[in-house]
């Protein structure tokens, strides 16, 4: 859709990125069939406006022609400047004064356009894969030649793409596969090459003690060392506005840990060795505590869970004014990630609209549960018990650990960054937080960079902060964290469970690249990292065995989230109004962790980015914080205005930063007089006042301002005027300070 139309014969404005049609008419132009071609907007039978491109062309004007031309224009343009329909035309048609007729041009059949998503399905697979694009796009219809980046797709959702091939397909593809040949057509040719994969099955039969999943053996190993800690607390906090059901909510908390398990689920352990201990739904019971008003929500967020005797989920009611309180849902980070929030509160709201009604929830039972997953995990990776299907998959887990010993060797110990103090011999995960707006402009600017290097928006803000630090003194080896979904298998889409993964991208900053090289880098790197996705972040850390030190986060001391524009309220059809409140004080799992939040308007246009960094405040200052967030900004700035430029020329200095470090005077609010008449001024009024003192000699105002006056006539005649530029070449001295005077 077009949201405003500049001068129709020149450029447009779609989603708030200025498009020069003469890029595009030149890009159709150079294809060997059109002669001339001319791109304009038209306006579809809904109401929107769309590019159409018109194509002068030798031969036939075949529909099959215009598909052709439109893929043609995507493999040297960014999706958003490929016209939404390339008509091919005998002729343009022309005015009396040779120009093109735009009032003659024939409309295009934007309804046939429409149902068809572009090219229609050739064959079987390609129409399923249509299908399957517009699920996870959330579209109506997308053609078979259609960008999946283009349409707004990014990573989570490639995943999510991948995960519903494989459950309707049963092939599995990898992520570079979406970034390679990101349409329907260009992925069913690559089915034939994707190997089969273990499917995720509740059918499996479960042992008397069920182990944990990977993720949830390494925190059950740090609670036993450290001992219970609300590092891993999950806090949510909901303010709610309406006449709220108390005793409802209750039940339908119930209701939520008797639909997933991993909420009634404790770990005990037998001979050292942890299990999952499933309590029974009827026995599972989440009591509302009910705080006093004025409490704050830290209060429930700081403490501790016993994870062998405690359920992994609190809540907390807080009266916050009239038919107004403050829901605070903590959850233990060995039942829930950041994903689960989403299925966590959409079944909370249902189950609590049923109990308000006086009824118990009806929801399609979960096709599986996190017991199944942490069994089907270990066979998914050959460390299943006995010899079975997962067994004969065993290679898995040996080859991408291969991949990961020959990415991350030699990878440093730890990263040189800017803090105000040493490290600590044990970090105390004390943190703090600080948030930068970034602004809707460079957002677009961004948005735009991105689509045109056919990279994410994560890759953008990844290369950004690699060369950041690199400029900051880090080296330029840079290993930064990431965490992915870790839901590889549809069923897992609608469970609440600690399934997310962390990935350590390296990223090599070294010759000084282009920022678009440094992207092309990145998206290697990532696009390699994510196909390599299975290995378990602590099995990782096993098997590369860094040096291990209390005081620092292995492998990576930098992590680098993207966060999106949220949860909708979750209770609100049950008539209650509920927001997202902030959760509290930050804490510092890693040295600096960086979060950049996007946010788009109702339109789908970019309306923002929010830089969020916690840090530890064993190592650096609020004000270090804040310049890293400004530099970064800057240097966000400077690569989408140029980003062909060297990552060591992009900008990362203010005016008055640059001013002061190349020694000059900084430009102030107000008018200041120069040196020389301030000290004039000083002369007539304290003529016989002690200026200047150096070994046994003294000079007075009088006498210093008498010789500086003689030295510059002097210049004056030897022809120095203002501006020139004139060597002192003198040393500490007397002379010395009457030759810069004068």
């Amino acid at each position: 859709g077009i949201e405003y139309l500049g001068r129709t014969d020149d450029q447009v404005k779609i989603r708030g990125f200025r498009i020069e049609l003469g890029e595009i008419e030149q890009a159709l132009t150079r294809h060997p069939a059109v002669r001339q071609t001319v791109v304009t907007v038209r306006e579809s039978s809904e109401g929107d406006r769309r590019l159409v491109a018109y194509c002068a062309v030798d031969g036939a004007a075949a529909p099959e022609l215009a598909h052709a031309l439109r893929r043609f224009a995507g493999e040297s343009l960014p999706g958003y400047m490929v016209p939404a329909a390339v008509v091919p035309l005998d002729a343009l048609p022309l005015t009396g004064s040779g120009k093109v007729d735009r009032r003659a041009l024939p409309a295009p059949d934007f309804a046939a356009l429409a149902a068809a998503g572009g090219r229609t399905a050739r064959s079987p697979q390609e129409e399923i894969l249509c299908g399957l694009l517009a699920e996870v796009l959330g579209l109506d219809a997308v053609g078979a030649d259609d960008d999946f980046f283009a349409l707004g797709g990014h990573s989570l959702l490639a995943t999510r793409l991948l995960s519903r091939v494989r459950s309707v397909l049963g092939v599995e593809l990898g992520i570079r596969d979406v970034f390679e040949a990101p349409t329907a057509a260009g992925l069913a040719g690559r089915l034939d090459a994707g190997c089969d994969r273990l499917a995720l099955s509740a059918r499996a039969e479960r042992p008397e003690r069920v182990p944990l999943s990977f993720a949830q053996q390494r925190l059950w190993l740090i609670d036993r060392m450290e001992g219970p800690s609300a590092l891993y607390n999950l806090p949510l906090v909901l303010r709610v506005t309406g006449e709220l059901d108390a005793a409802a909510l209750e039940l339908a908390l119930g209701d939520l840990v008797a639909r997933h398990e991993s909420l009634r689920t404790v770990i005990e352990e037998e001979d050292g060795t942890p299990y999952q201990r499933i309590r029974p739904a009827e026995a599972a019971r989440v009591p509302v505590e009910p705080l006093p008003g004025g409490t704050a929500p830290e209060a429930c967020t700081s403490r501790p869970f016993d994870l062998a005797a405690e359920l992994p989920i609190r809540a907390h009611l807080i009266p916050a004014g009239r038919d107004e309180h403050l829901l605070v849902l903590v959850l233990h980070h060995i039942a829930g990630d950041g994903w689960s929030m989403g299925p966590l509160l959409r079944d909370l709201a249902v189950a609590y609209a049923a109990r308000v009604a006086g009824a118990a929830p009806e929801q399609a039972p979960l096709r599986v549960q996190y017991a199944d997953y942490a069994l089907w995990q270990r066979e998914l990776l050959g460390e299943g018990e006995g010899e079975g299907e997962g067994q004969a998959q065993g290679g898995l887990l040996s080859r991408q650990l291969a991949y990961w010993r020959d990415a991350l060797a030699d990878l440093p110990e730890e990263l040189a960054l800017p803090a105000d103090r040493p490290r600590g011999a044990v970090a105390s995960h004390r943190g703090d937080r600080i948030v930068h707006p970034l602004g809707a402009e460079l957002h677009r600017e961004l948005v735009t960079l991105t689509r045109s290097q056919r990279v994410t928006m994560f890759m953008t803000v990844q290369a950004a902060l690699a060369a950041l630090l690199t400029r900051l003194g880090a080296g330029t080896d840079v290993p930064i964290g990431s965490v992915v979904a870790g839901r590889s298998d549809e069923a897992l889409d609608d469970l609440v469970g600690f399934f997310v993964n962390t990935l350590v991208l390296r990223t090599d900053t070294s010759g000084d690249p282009s920022f678009t090289e440094l992207l092309a880098r990145v998206r290697e790197t990532q696009l390699d990292a994510h196909a390599h996705q299975d290995v378990p972040f602590e099995r990782l850390v096993e098997e590369l065995n860094p040096a291990r030190s209390l005081a620092r986060h292995p492998l990576f001391q930098v992590m680098l989230v993207m966060q999106g524009d949220g949860d909708a309220a979750p209770l609100d059809a049950a008539g209650l109004d509920v927001s997202v409140e902030p959760s509290g004080g930050a804490v510092a799992k890693f040295d600096l962790s960086v979060g950049i939040g996007e946010s788009f308007d109702a339109d789908g246009a970019p309306a923002g980015l929010e830089c969020v960094i916690d840090f530890a405040t064993d190592l650096f200052d609020r004000e270090t914080a804040e310049a890293i967030a400004l530099r970064l900004g800057r240097l966000l700035a400077a690569v989408a205005a140029g980003p062909d430029q060297p990552i060591g020329r992009a900008e990362l200095l203010s005016p008055v930063e640059r001013v002061e470090l190349l020694g000059g005077v900084v430009p102030l609010a107000v008018e200041v007089p120069l040196v020389p008449a301030v000290f004039e001024a000083q002369a007539v009024a304290t003529p016989e006042v002690v200026a200047l003192v150096h070994g046994g000699v003294a000079l007075t105002f009088a006498e210093l301002d008498a010789r500086a006056n003689r030295l510059a006539h002097r210049l004056i005649a030897a022809g120095v005027v203002p501006g020139s530029v004139v060597a002192l070449a003198l040393p500490r001295s007397v002379e010395s300070v009457v030759g810069l005077l004068a």
